[in-house]
């Protein structure tokens, strides 16, 4: 059966994993997902498959064995709070992540057409930056996206949006492949602070139709733990409630190889980016280092 757009927290999970979304359950062709929460001392053992993945650090640091060998990332403490290190692993391998102080680890994946090189990517070899200006400010981290790291299929980036802001702004598309636009299935995996008090945060997150004859029209609440599965139309603004910064890991792919991410702004809404000239950033961010 396949999942629905929004997909609420642990509604996938089984075992240590708390997120396990494939190509199939998704109903597209090549992005995927799975995220485990490992106790102190625990491990899991994964299979990639017909995929390509990441194994991306979300708090907590890891080894991980594949191949023959034993990789030491050193991860983060939050992902509001650090960049981290991470590991690419082709398809068609067994992989074992183990961590002694317990942790938090994504797997970002898609279907690969080719075999590359096991490589620990240090966290040096991430491109983070500021967009947006004002209220519209976001920060935006690539770990597989105009980064230099070469993949099959894989695009993964993280943003970080500040309490009160909007990201994903103006929204955007990438549902064919022109000469401005790339064909992109894509997950938003989102983590979202509590309150001082230890409260639940939230956000929303808006995804509808480009075309009559591509009808989506959604508005969501989305909470930690929460993931969108966005196969077409426009999709923005995701907004932070005020008082709680939100985090969301942004997995992509599609059928062309060229690893290029083009995805035009809705006309009506373009006209915002010229709103941010002579605007400041949030002086919240940037908040991961």
């Amino acid at each position: 059966m396949t999942l629905d757009h929004h997909v609420p927290a642990g509604s996938t999970g089984h075992d240590c994993l708390t997120v396990d979304i494939t190509p199939a359950d998704a109903g597209w062709g090549f992005s995927g997902l799975r995220v485990a929460v490992l106790a102190p001392g625990a491990s899991v053992t994964l299979e990639t498959g017909d995929s390509e993945l990441l194994v991306l650090p979300l708090v907590g640091s890891c080894s991980v064995e594949v191949d023959g060998r034993t990789y030491e990332l050193l991860g983060r403490t939050g992902v509001l709070e650090q960049i981290t290190d991470y590991l690419y692993v082709p398809r068609s391998m067994s992989l074992t992540v183990n961590s002694q102080q317990g942790g938090r680890f994504a797997f970002p994946s898609a279907v690969a057409e080719k075999d590359l090189p096991v490589r620990h990517l240090g966290r040096e070899q991430a491109v983070t930056g500021i967009r947006g200006a004002g209220d519209c400010s976001r920060q935006v981290t690539n770990y597989a996206l105009n980064n230099g790291v070469e993949t099959s299929h894989l695009l993964v980036t993280e943003v970080i949006t500040p309490g009160g802001n909007w990201s994903s702004y103006p929204a955007h598309k990438h549902e064919e492949n022109t000469d401005d636009e790339r064909e992109l299935e894509e997950i938003y995996y989102f983590e979202i602070a509590t309150s001082p008090s230890g409260e639940p945060g939230f956000g929303l997150h808006r995804t509808y139709g480009s075309t009559p004859d591509k009808p989506i029209n959604l508005c969501l609440e989305v909470h930690d733990g929460d993931v969108v599965l966005v196969p077409h139309g426009y999709h923005g603004p995701c907004v932070a409630a005020p008082g709680y910064d939100m985090y969301y890991l942004n997995v992509m792919a599609g059928p062309q190889t060229d690893l290029v991410w083009l995805a035009p702004d809705d006309p009506s809404h373009h006209w915002i980016r010229q709103s941010w000239e002579g605007q400041l950033p949030d002086p919240r961010l940037p908040m991961a280092y």
